[in-house]
């Protein structure tokens, strides 16, 4: 088993689902909560470790002791989805004036970048191994979307995309290759900080990353930033491991390499293997898991909910021989009732207002949290 980790994006708010800017005081108050540009969301990240039954206690605990912290301040509440889904999109609410990056965010993206969303992080530790992966699950990163997808709604209307968030964000900068080497990142890396298409090492806003202590030089993980923020941790974990045992294969297989086996015409097989992946998040991020894509290997039309059993079913004796393979099982929950964004457009297609729809959901979590907390995680000491 490799090592994990998640980085956790999550609005505050009123249980009726209006968002409130309370980083500042929770950032204050409780260790391991980071700000992020806008004060209505706040980060926190879990610590690497390789067993998942930790992994659950790690991503619950600190939500857990947020809520209380919120009740210490008010009648506040965690609000899942990964857009501002019923209002406030029009106006960012800067956590921290005086940061000059943050000012360059408001002023180049403005609330495009006012999302929630989790990143998943698995370690690799030799840099060309980690490259050889990065190509992998970049390809196959729109089926992690697909799964994932949870923003239908913005300002209190659907958008007609499963993943609003994904179908707006900034990626940065805007044409970033597959890299074929560790000093072809290096390489590329140096010449977007000199050209100013990048900020600094972390404004790289892509699908999958490299990352590490010491960008691009020093590497150790993987880091897949496509999922939008997935509120059932069971379901999280269910992903976080078919990532996991995908990696495990692409170690175990040099040849499980797109710009090896792809039969896309090789003379420009990785521009176009770009361009095909490009294409597959956008319908991933309008259709999710009804989205038609194309996979890498064949260039051939499959629906992603197709895809992405064919990959759960190809995965799960990797995951049965590391030991984790009852974490894989939720993903067919999800095949069968549909992600988060498809079963609240299912709601709202009834009927159901979204300002309702989302007040659900946020109920949903709180039952799920303290049910989880019970039966899993340690009591919080008062």
């Amino acid at each position: 088993m490799l090592s994990k980790g998640f980085e956790v994006e999550i609005y505050t708010g009123t249980p009726a689902g209006e968002v409130i800017g309370l980083s500042d005081k929770i950032v204050a108050a409780l260790a391991g909560f980071v700000r992020e540009p806008d004060s209505r969301n706040v980060e926190y990240t879990t610590p690497p470790c390789y067993r998942y039954e930790r992994l659950l206690c790690d991503l619950v605990q600190p939500r857990l002791r947020l809520r209380q912290y919120l009740k210490q301040l008010g009648d506040y509440t965690l609000i899942p989805g990964s857009t501002l889904s019923l209002g406030g999109s029009d106006r960012f609410c800067r956590s921290d004036p005086g940061n000059p990056y943050h000012t360059y965010i408001e002023q180049t993206y403005g609330t495009k970048v006012v999302t929630a969303s989790v990143h998943i992080n698995i370690g690799i530790s030799d840099p060309e191994m980690l490259m050889r992966a990065c190509r992998l699950i970049r390809v196959e990163a729109p089926l992690f979307l697909a799964l994932s997808a949870a923003s239908p709604f913005i300002d209190g209307v659907a958008t007609g995309h499963h993943s609003t968030r994904w179908s707006l964000f900034p990626k940065t900068p805007a044409h970033v290759p597959l890299f074929e080497s560790h000093a072809h990142f290096i390489q590329w890396t140096e010449a977007q900080l000199l050209a100013g298409t990048m900020q600094n090492v972390r404004h790289l806003w892509s699908s999958v990353r490299p990352n590490g202590d010491r960008r691009p030089y020093s590497l150790n993980r993987l880091e897949l930033r496509i999922c939008d923020l997935v509120s059932d941790p069971v379901a999280l974990l269910a992903i976080a491991a078919l990532l996991e045992a995908r990696i495990i294969q692409a170690i175990n297989n040099p040849q499980l390499d797109p710009l090896e086996i792809s039969q896309l015409p090789a003379a420009h097989r990785a521009e176009a293997l770009i361009e095909l992946t490009e294409q597959n998040e956008m319908a991933a991020a309008q259709s999710s898991l009804n989205a038609n894509l194309h996979h890498w290997q064949t260039g051939a039309t499959i629906p992603a909910r197709q895809w992405a059993e064919m990959l759960y079913q190809e995965v799960w004796e990797t995951a049965k021989q590391a030991g984790f393979s009852c974490f894989l099982l939720p993903i067919q929950k999800i095949l069968r009732e549909g992600n988060e964004a498809e079963r609240w457009l299912s709601l709202h297609g009834q009927g159901i207002p979204v300002p309702q729809v989302i007040q659900q959901a946020i109920q949903q979590l709180s039952n799920q949290e303290s049910a989880l907390q019970s039966q899993l995680c340690q009591p919080l000491v008062a």
